[in-house]
């Protein structure tokens, strides 16, 4: 497979200037303001050009700043949404992996849950031109490893709709991806340069580095540090397990790395779950690692209590798992978002911070907080001062 960057070259970026102007000519800008920043955007975006570069795609240019888009993954997604542009959704193309109910607890911020469940799996391209977005929040070569694009057919919806921003940045085990990564905040910088937004932007990672600071000063030595198993098994009577690697540095696993954990994996030939990778685990292959801590990632429309009661519970109760060390002590917990951005983030941080040091930052199921709420939503809505 040719790499995104070789297959789309110069004309396909001369392809965005003729889409940018195409919006110029008629577009609508949006987005609240808040800060000011967007105030001045705005005023300027009918005349002023500006061009984002991300891998694969390389660079696009924009004549006006974007009104609407759609996201792959609730990583992108939650990366507009925390610069402001929740009303901007169109759709999502995996939308049930898209968890919004952390927006809950964030007066002010929400998105339309009626627009996902519309449009939950936006990846043809009839569906990217009945949406019509100003921008999609894909990385292409996605479509053409996952869904069975054409370069073509990228080229078609870049040139005929809107362009595309993106970069599968959850793992980094698949053999096609083999162009440049992005870190969490990385790509969050970028999608901020999309909507000329990077006053949120730098407000929400003093923010991030401020907590994250704190989390970290408060942890245990590293020799008093639990051994993680990272799994998927969405059933609540797992029988096998899927395995992740915590040294896989992609955003999926960017709390675990935070908490300074070790994969209970490591020294073993186990490899990460990726498009080529499907092997899974039994519990027998689990007694030979005999973890401290399972992370079990298929339950997130669950509480923690409703975990423990259905997928601990099995667990402790099977003839084999039930002599695991994690099982045993009851320290067997969800394991996160496969698709995290940087709301998301804060809140699957304080939660692992409590499912790996209870006697640090207590129990996973009391409601102790370990970030300001209130801040993190008036950087979302704007009310924040970027001076």
């Amino acid at each position: 497979m040719a790499r995104d960057d070789e297959v789309h070259g110069a004309s396909t970026r001369r392809q965005y200037l003729l889409w940018g102007g195409t919006v110029a000519a008629g577009g609508v800008l949006a987005g609240c303001t808040g800060s000011g920043e967007r105030e001045s955007t705005q005023a300027s975006a009918a005349t002023d050009s500006y061009s984002v570069s991300m891998a694969p795609v390389g660079d696009v240019t924009f004549e006006s700043v974007p009104s609407t888009w759609a996201a792959y993954d609730g990583g992108f997604a939650d990366m507009a949404v925390a610069l402001g542009q929740a009303d901007g959704l169109t759709g999502v193309g995996d939308g049930d992996r898209y968890y919004t109910s952390v927006y809950d607890d964030l007066p002010g911020v929400s998105v339309d849950r009626g627009q996902i469940e519309t449009n939950p799996e936006v990846r043809t391209k009839e569906q990217f031109y009945q949406l019509d977005s100003d921008v999609h929040l894909y990385d292409p070569q996605m479509l053409v490893n996952w869904f069975d694009w054409d370069p073509a057919d990228v080229d078609e919806i870049a040139t005929n709709v809107a362009p595309f921003v993106g970069n599968l940045i959850f793992r980094r085990s698949d053999e096609w991806h083999d162009y440049q990564y992005y870190t969490l905040y990385e790509a969050f910088e970028t999608v901020a340069e999309v909507f000329q937004a990077q006053a949120r932007y730098r407000a929400f990672a003093d923010f991030h580095d401020e907590f994250i600071t704190d989390v970290q000063e408060h942890l245990p030595p590293e020799s008093d540090r639990p051994e993680v198993f990272l799994t998927y098994e969405g059933t609540d009577e797992p029988e096998t397990f899927s395995p992740y690697r915590l040294d896989d540095k992609g955003t999926s696993k960017k709390q675990w790395r935070d908490l300074g954990v070790t994969d209970a994996l490591a020294g073993t030939d186990v490899e990460n779950l990726s498009t080529s990778n499907r092997g899974e685990l039994d519990y027998e292959n689990l007694l030979e690692i005999d973890p401290d801590v399972m992370l079990v990632r298929g339950h997130e429309r669950k509480t923690a209590t409703e975990f423990r009661d259905t997928v601990l519970a099995y667990m402790q109760d099977h003839p084999v798992g039930g002599e695991l060390t994690a099982v045993q002590n009851g320290r067997v917990y969800r394991g996160g978002y496969l698709h995290q951005g940087p709301i998301h983030n804060l809140f699957l941080t304080e939660r692992a911070a409590k499912q790996l040091y209870p006697d640090e930052y207590g129990a996973v199921t009391d409601d102790a907080e370990l970030f300001d709420r209130e801040r993190v939503a008036d950087i979302v809505t704007g009310a924040f001062d970027d001076a």
